[in-house]
């Protein structure tokens, strides 16, 4: 067994093909509880899901092999990952676990892990329960069986939760905002919060069905909220993706806002407020004009590797308490322990309150420079790393590297949930980064035709 069944964004996999299937999410479930009664003696555990139709038989295969190892189990129904992450605290539990492909289509399903406090396992702890998913699966005696429980009120906990991340008595009255749910685990959370807040809302992708999940909605189809809020004249739309934790923002006028843009007005706003508690952490996505603002501002600036896990650890390692990628997963630290789609967006929401302004006069300090990302689809069984480690390839980068110099910048990544080289170009706006890209990306093409 290796470590791919606890990267970075947690399992990843379709339906039916190895390793994401229901036997193999029983035996999961029995060797996590196994190994988590033994560190922590009768363990108890929440599990979570989006809303795709799979998560109902992954759902019932973890419980049924944490049952068997003598582990009880709080279900928590359609929930945003954050939300899980929150309630794992709340609830005291030995672990949360999440039934979800985030942005991915309704096809596929995984998991990801959260400890007791609310951050991913231990290495130590995911090494074990990887050791225990060799054994044969033995069950408990019939005394010693997990019992199973529903939290009824899990929701109204987590909405609770995200409006309390906002200063006491802000409301929003006044504010029309479009929510685009994705069809996903936001959907009957955040129009509550904003509703609650005093926001004037109106939704879209909120009817989820099992199959309709980031169907042309969502962070990853941002064209139905433009649409929204310019045809509604609202103030501000908000997506999510299918699990929560990524959010993107649309202006009055249709842009985009995305997570650079995020990462910008928190830490600027906690700047200026002398609370922003040292600097931010982007990923090699990050725009270049993103750390081009961030030292104007004398505010220290990283790059972690592209996922929330490396985010997170660089945070940590810092003591910084803001990160985030360009997708639009944004931990805000001094509120929240992951990536939350919400609580980031009631940040931006807030800013704009108090400061009485358009995302447009807010973000006036920030000069993006052009980005271009092509992804490239992989044949089955192709591993990316071997084609981007091919020699034709690494000559080409450097090549376009050297032609760029000091006015861009170049990276060949493969994605963390899906069979796909994202091949990413981008520079001074007097560069034809668009053609840059993509004749690099046919490049990659050429390797796998």
């Amino acid at each position: 067994m290796t470590r791919r069944y606890f990267g970075t964004d947690g399992i990843r996999g379709t339906v039916g093909q190895a390793p994401i299937t229901a036997d193999f999410m029983l035996k999961l479930g029995w060797a996590t509880g196994r190994v988590l009664n033994r560190e922590r003696g009768r363990a108890r555990v929440l599990i979570g899901k989006d809303t795709r139709i799979s998560g109902y038989m992954f759902e019932s295969a973890l419980e049924a092999g944490l049952s068997a190892a003598g582990v009880d189990v709080s279900l928590l129904g359609p929930m945003p990952t954050p939300g899980i992450a929150y309630l794992t605290r709340t609830f005291r539990a030995d672990a949360g676990i999440v039934i979800s492909a985030s942005h991915n289509p309704f096809a596929d399903n995984g998991i990801k892990f959260f400890s007791s406090e609310g951050t991913k396992l231990a290495d130590g702890i995911e090494e074990q329960i990887e050791a225990e998913l060799e054994k044969p699966l033995t069950t408990v005696a019939a005394s010693q069986l997990g019992k199973v429980a529903r939290i009824d009120d899990a929701a109204g906990r987590y909405i609770e939760f995200c409006k309390s991340t906002l200063a006491d008595r802000l409301s929003l009255h006044g504010l029309k905002i479009v929510l685009d749910c994705a069809h996903g685990a936001t959907y009957h959370i955040a129009p509550n919060v904003f509703r609650e807040l005093g926001a004037d809302v109106s939704v879209i992708g909120a009817s989820p069905d099992g199959l309709n999940i980031n169907h042309e909605v969502g962070t990853t189809h941002p064209a139905a909220l433009r649409a929204a809020v310019i045809q509604q004249g609202a103030q501000l739309g908000i997506a999510f993706d299918g699990d929560g934790d990524r959010v993107l923002l649309v202006d009055a006028e249709g842009r985009e806002i995305d997570g650079d843009d995020i990462l910008y007005l928190i830490a600027t706003d906690r700047h200026a407020q002398g609370n922003l508690n040292g600097g931010v952490v982007g990923t090699l996505m990050s725009n270049f004009g993103l750390a081009m603002a961030m030292e104007q501002l004398d505010i220290p600036f990283e790059r972690a590797k592209v996922g929330d896990r490396y985010v997170v650890e660089r945070m940590a390692a810092n003591g910084w308490y803001l990160g985030g990628e360009s997708s639009g997963h944004i931990v805000c630290g001094h509120v929240q322990s992951t990536g939350d789609g919400i609580v980031s967006a009631l940040q931006v929401v807030a800013i704009m309150m108090r400061e009485g302004k358009p995302l447009s006069k807010l973000l006036a300090g920030l000069e993006k420079v052009p980005q271009v990302l092509v992804n490239v689809r992989l044949p089955t069984g192709t591993h990316a790393k071997t084609v981007m480690a091919s020699e034709p390839l690494q000559q080409a980068v450097i090549a376009l590297e050297t032609e760029l110099g000091e006015q861009g910048r170049v990276l060949l990544r493969a994605s963390g949930t899906e069979p796909l080289i994202r091949v990413m170009v981008e520079g001074r706006a007097h560069l034809d980064v668009e053609a840059l890209a993509q004749t690099l990306a046919r490049k990659v093409q050429a390797l796998l035709d």
